[in-house]
């Protein structure tokens, strides 16, 4: 671990690994900010099951959020620090009940500062129920691939395969996909490809994140052993597919047109996993005051540097 970070953990006045009973499991969650009267800001990962960079392990590595926020860090259930074996009893709803938990137990140990989420792709499935579940306690949003349906099957991947040279067999084999008995080899075909051939993640003109320093990071983290690290790529979601049977059907539309709390939304501007046209033409439609989104340009589903420069931004606009 490097001087730097040694000197961002030290001088902050918030810096401990908490441990919560959310949705019934002990779970560890990392508490870290500058001073203890800083709006509180919870993370929701992405994934299912990526706990990638805003984890447990990224003590001291994130100065830009915890100089500006009690940052709360939590490696979901079956990954990172919290691995555990997701089977088929475990739905949106229960991970949703574990988000509520979390808000609860961080309201009890900071009960006057304001609290916002910042959620990521999966993690936004999980901030738009609770911002209907916990309205009274959530001050605002922000979510960057805004999942609201329709992921992956959907036109805008079939056209830009074809665009890419993706053989009509395969866009065929695709579109052809039983979503009602989804296997993992469909889920990988599909997202494999898009991320080879097009820029639906990674927009291929943006500046990326420096990925392999973020990865150097969390494997020096003074709060993971070995095991927790490889828990973030290999994890308790290998086997998993009931929630994203889950993920492929769900409509979230009506939740977000009628969010009560703030809600911001940040969509690349070639983000088709989660579509960015379903994102503005729902805002645009909404008539509703709370619902405000952003297209970033050279950006896609993934985060990049000028995705992270424009979150922050949001950020610190509605943090007050």
């Amino acid at each position: 671990m490097n001087k730097t970070r040694k000197t961002v953990i030290k001088n902050n006045k918030i810096s401990h690994i908490s441990e919560f009973n959310l949705g019934g499991f002990s779970q560890k969650v990392l508490v870290e900010g500058k001073r203890d009267d800083l709006p509180i800001l919870i993370t929701l990962h992405g994934g299912p099951g990526t706990p990638i960079p805003l984890c447990v392990g990224c003590r001291g590595m994130f100065p830009e959020f915890t100089d500006n926020f009690i940052t709360v860090c939590w490696d979901q259930l079956g990954c990172g620090i919290n691995n555990y074996k997701i089977d088929d009893n475990f739905t949106i709803n229960r991970f949703v009940q574990m988000t509520c938990d979390l808000i609860d137990s961080i309201k009890k140990e900071f009960p006057n500062n304001k609290l916002f989420i910042f959620s990521a792709s999966w993690g936004s499935i999980l901030s738009l129920s609770v911002a209907e579940k916990k309205s009274k306690v959530i001050d605002g949003v922000l979510a960057i691939g805004q999942i609201v349906k329709n992921i992956f099957y959907n036109e805008e991947v079939y056209n830009a395969l074809k665009e890419s040279g993706v053989s009509e067999r395969i866009i065929t084999r695709i579109k052809n996909t039983n979503i009602d008995n989804i296997k993992s080899k469909d889920l990988q075909l599909v997202s494999c490809l898009l991320r080879k051939k097009t820029n639906a993640y990674n927009n291929k003109k943006s500046k990326p994140l420096e990925i392999g320093k973020i990865i150097l990071g969390l494997f020096q983290s003074p709060d993971y052993t070995f095991k927790d690290f490889k828990a973030m790529f290999i994890n308790g979601y290998k086997d998993s597919i009931s929630l994203w049977n889950e993920i492929l059907h769900i409509d979230l539309s009506e939740k977000l047109k009628n969010v009560s709390v703030p809600y911001y939304i940040l969509q690349g501007e070639t983000d088709i996993v989660s579509p960015t046209k379903i994102i503005k033409e729902l805002c645009e439609s909404s008539g509703n005051k709370n619902l405000h989104y952003r297209v970033v340009g050279n950006s896609g589903h993934l985060p990049n540097k000028e995705m992270m420069e424009e979150l922050f931004k949001v950020l610190l606009s509605i943090k007050g």
